[in-house]
This record gives structure tokens, sequence and C-alpha cells, in this order.
């Protein structure tokens, strides 16, 4: 199976924005992860609009957007038109969630669904042809930086299992504490995609952090 890494821009220098990016892309990164947070259903306010623009601008590599934010629907139009390539929204946050998942994929971005910790499988079942993308998450949402629940690699079993059952092309990603040390079991476990923050951004060389997350996954032990 494939190692994709999206790096976080939420733990990124945003001083050195460019610098930085240009680096992760040197290192293999295919994706730049978009944390999206409105401080209500995540209790931390980040990124909008304007930074999915920036990031357009100065690299050509897709932007999955995470929206942590109540109504996701109301930002499709504004993040697709900004230059989002992925744009995954949490159950939770909104009513109606085929509807909107729908909307995604017209307004030409790849549909992802997010999974808490504690949100069930049964949401992703009623709407398994309608994504692309499921992101399980393996912290609680709103904050960089947490550790890996060692729960969430059973969870990413389910959700693959789920997946190739239906015959489902979707990307299993998973964000929260992806290490050098996480992030095999959680490959193993079936998953592709893989956010990482502070283990790639938080660490001297960038670039070398992108390419020891990918060893992690490939080599064998």
């Amino acid at each position: 199976m494939s190692v994709r890494i999206a790096p976080s821009i939420l733990s990124a220098d945003l001083d050195r924005l460019a610098e930085q990016v240009a680096q992760v892309v040197e290192g293999g990164a295919e994706w730049l992860h978009v944390d999206v947070m409105d401080g209500r259903f995540v209790p931390n306010l980040t990124f909008g609009a304007p930074i999915i623009r920036a990031l357009r601008r100065v690299c050509e590599r897709p932007l999955d957007v995470h929206l942590m934010v109540e109504q996701p629907e109301h930002y499709i139009a504004e993040f697709a038109e900004a230059g989002a390539s992925v744009f995954t929204l949490h159950p939770e946050a909104t009513t109606h969630v085929q509807r909107h998942l729908a909307s995604i994929r017209e307004h030409g971005m790849q549909a992802g669904l997010a999974l808490n910790p504690g949100t069930p499988l049964a949401f992703l079942e009623e709407v398994v042809d309608d994504v692309d993308l499921v992101l399980v998450m393996s912290v609680n949402p709103g904050y960089g930086g947490q550790r890996y629940l060692a729960s969430a690699t059973e969870k990413i079993r389910r959700v693959r299992a789920l997946l190739d059952a239906r015959g489902s092309a979707a990307a299993l990603e998973v964000d929260g504490g992806i290490t050098s040390e996480t992030i095999r079991q959680a490959w193993e476990a079936g998953a592709d995609t893989f956010v990482a923050g502070t283990a790639v951004f938080g660490q001297p060389h960038p670039a070398d952090a992108v390419r020891a997350l990918k060893k992690a996954c490939l080599i064998r032990t």
C-alpha cells in the first residue's frame, strides 16, 4: 500500500510559509493539510480561505482542508474558489451530510468525512459511496502535538474493512499523533494517508522528516 504524507501547516512557521512548503515538497510530501477551526466545534481558532489562497500561490500540491467548524457547508463554494482540493467535514457539525458531500463534489473537490474517536462508523456506512476520503482522528481534535490514541488502530482496521467490502477507492487518512514511531501501526491497519504536524515542521529539517515517515512504513522489519 502506498504512503501519502500530508504535512499540517498548523505546525508550520507562517513567517516562512513558502520556504517550509518548498521543504516538505522537496521531501516528497504529496499533499498539504489545512486545519480550519472555528472556536466552537473545537476549542481553537485557526485558518480560513486566505491561507488556502496563499498556499495555492506557492504550491501546486493538493490542498487537503479539514473543517472542524459548525455548519461547514457555508464554506464549500468559498474554499473551492480559494483552491482547496479536498474538503472534509464532521458529521456531528451539520445536518443533511449526504447533500453536503454531493455539493463538495459538485464544486470540484474531493469529499471527505471525518470520524472523531467517539464517532461511530454508522455515520460512514450510510454515505460511504459519497466520500472520496475518510479521516480517522487519532486524537480528539482542536490542538496539535497530541499523542496518538492506541484505540485508533482498531478503528482504522474497521474502516478499511468497510471500504474494501463496499468496493470503495476512498483514501483512508489518519490525523493526530503521527510520528515515525506511530505511523507504521496505522499504515499496517490499512491507512494510506497521514497528517503530521510537529513530526514534520517541528523538526530541524522538514524534508528529512517527511522521508523518515515514509521510511518507517516501507522499510522491512
